[in-house]
């Protein structure tokens, strides 16, 4: 009897190519389109999983290429609270969260999961470039073959059970093999480009976006330096992030950056690029891979968001279950409310969420 996977369908090349390749591997593919948010025209479609009417008819169309079933199922709710809501509140505490990382943590995995399970499936699946591999009797996440796509950074919150049951075809190939399999059988998404934006936030304006959804005011305030001496004034807090330059409407007569937010005095703090330059965190919200809970300190690779190179950096467990992280060599604008994510040669050791600076 075929084995069941259902597979997160986002209308974009690689969940298309990757419900082909389990297909052809033999597998009985059912393809689900996860609808997250409440109206379309908010929408752009997004590789990652989040749905457009446009996106929507795209992945209905491979399905019907296919001849696999396709679903639309409704997650709005537990996205709006899981995801948008977490997003306004943190970028409102000063920080710069990743909706990614938490999407991937409450959302996509967890729930589709769910969703299989009650249609007798053995697996989901989804075309991240990742690889899953058992090693000492645990599931682990390995850099697929195309490391410029790999996207274990965001899957670092996995668990054991998730990981278990859950396939990613798309990680034994390049961005451009998938491409040439795309357009091999005639999938119409074979050149369709990859979004790099927030999902929800289609022009980009997350500023404008968290003003317009919060139940909290926005409240302009003070441009400060490193001493507190006022420069200027802000449109509010969660306009900002760490290491900005481009669009402070400030001029002070030197290139200034954001180093700084502080909430509780509704203050931006502006400072040269040295300033930037850090070498010390703590991270909270913790999640390994090959092992339960850290035990001792250990010497890794890490990286302080998605598109930075892993850097050399001592992890050591605190006994508030918080991560004291050391690197090796600075590095420029660590962000609260990101995620740091720690590696072992290629596979993911696990990760968290930066609390503090240090």
């Amino acid at each position: 009897m075929k084995k069941r996977v259902v597979i997160g369908m986002s209308g974009g090349v690689d969940s298309s190519v990757a419900a082909y390749l389990l297909k052809e591997q033999g597998y009985d593919v059912i393809g689900i389109m996860m609808k997250l948010t409440k109206d379309d025209s908010e929408i752009v479609n997004t590789e990652g999983g989040c749905c457009s009417l446009s996106a929507a008819n795209d992945a209905r169309k491979i399905a019907d290429l296919l001849d696999i079933p396709f679903y639309v199922l409704n997650f709005k709710e537990p996205f709006k609270i899981n995801v948008i809501d977490y997003f306004i509140d943190e970028y409102i505490k000063g920080r710069t969260p990743n909706p990614c990382v938490m999407c991937n943590k409450t959302i996509k995995f967890s729930r589709l999961l769910d969703k299989a399970r009650m249609l007798g499936a053995d697996y989901i699946a989804t075309g991240h470039y990742a690889e899953i591999v058992k090693k000492n009797d645990r599931y682990v996440l390995k850099v697929g073959k195309d490391k410029r796509k790999d996207q274990t950074y965001m899957l670092y919150s996995l668990n054991q059970d998730i990981l278990e049951h859950t396939l990613m075809p798309c990680g034994q190939y390049t961005k451009e093999e998938i491409r040439e399999i795309a357009e091999k059988i005639g999938m119409h998404v074979s050149s369709k480009r990859d979004s790099q934006e927030i999902c929800f936030i289609p022009n980009k304006d997350h500023g404008d976006f968290i003003a317009k959804n919060s139940n909290k005011k926005i409240r302009p305030g003070n441009f400060v330096d490193k001493q507190g001496n006022i420069l200027g004034r802000h449109k509010g807090i969660v306009y900002y992030t760490i290491g900005q330059r481009k669009g402070l409407g400030i001029a002070v007569g030197r290139p200034v950056y954001v180093i700084d937010i502080l909430p509780q005095k509704n203050q931006v703090v502006l400072g040269d690029e040295g300033d930037l330059f850090k070498s010390e965190l703590i991270a909270k919200d913790l999640n390994f891979l090959p092992f339960d809970s850290l035990k001792e300190k250990m010497k890794v690779k890490a990286k302080i968001r998605y598109s930075a190179k892993p850097a050399h950096a001592e992890i050591e467990p605190l006994s508030d279950g918080t991560l004291h992280v050391r690197f090796a060599e600075k590095q420029r604008a660590i962000t609260k409310g990101q995620s740091v994510v720690f590696y072992d040669g290629d596979y993911l050791l696990g990760g968290g969420i930066i609390d503090k600076v240090l």
